[in-house]
């Protein structure tokens, strides 16, 4: 049995217009798989691995996510449910992937009669996963790969938010390729060799924001 318990019952649940407060995140981590990293061609998203749980008495998969409670931020609520639903702690975004309004299937009455969820969601980049977490007997975690959590998405919303997820991840993927490319550039652009002095190799340093351009000379010496 878990050291930890999850948090139960309705009675610090907040509200908004009568929807109920949700706060879930998102799951991942880069798959570090030295063919994968050294291939550039390899797509940023399909890097990426998700992780996934089941819920209670079913084998359909979502994403960690629970009631928002008044003595907490709504990062704070993210971070408990993955810890709770999914035993991982991690790095979690503060700005959030959107919010969504949704009724969940497994509404009770009292959800129903109040008009639903508001759900708010996360990115986790997973650094730790622990052996044991309070709904480890309820739940099984399962991670996969983008194509395959879109398919498995129990939820709509859910879906959507994997959707904003993956558009976000894509977006930064395709900007760390081209600061990587503008860096290599610059490497080979630092030193170049003057192919018309054939009794001196001039080495002409790049100027750059913090030094001033510079001129070094080195005279060949004939035997």
């Amino acid at each position: 049995m878990s050291l930890l318990s999850s948090r139960t019952g309705r009675d610090r649940q907040r509200y908004d217009n009568h929807l109920r407060l949700v706060s879930g995140c998102i799951p991942y981590r880069l798959i570090k798989v030295d063919v994968i990293e050294e291939d550039t061609s390899v797509d940023f998203v399909n890097k990426l691995e998700l992780l996934m749980v089941s819920s209670p008495n079913r084998h359909d998969l979502v994403f960690p996510k629970g009631g928002w409670e008044d003595d907490e931020t709504v990062l704070e609520a993210a971070s408990r449910e993955a810890i709770e639903e999914a035993g991982v702690k991690g790095i979690l975004r503060e700005v959030p992937l959107g919010v969504w309004e949704f009724r969940s299937k497994s509404s009770s009455v009292e959800d129903e009669c109040l008009g639903g969820c508001k759900g708010y969601m996360f990115a986790l980049e997973v650094t730790e996963e622990l052996e044991d977490w309070p709904e480890r007997e309820d739940r099984q975690r399962k991670w996969l790969n983008a194509k395959e959590a879109l398919e498995l998405c129990r939820y709509e919303w859910m879906q959507r938010a994997l959707e904003e997820f993956l558009r976000v991840m894509e977006e930064e993927g395709r900007l760390r390729t081209e600061e990587e490319t503008v860096q290599d550039s610059s490497k080979l652009e630092e030193c170049q060799i003057d192919p018309c002095d054939e009794d001196r190799i001039v080495f002409i340093c790049k100027k750059t924001k913090d030094t001033e351009e510079k001129t070094t000379s080195h005279t060949q010496i004939n035997a």
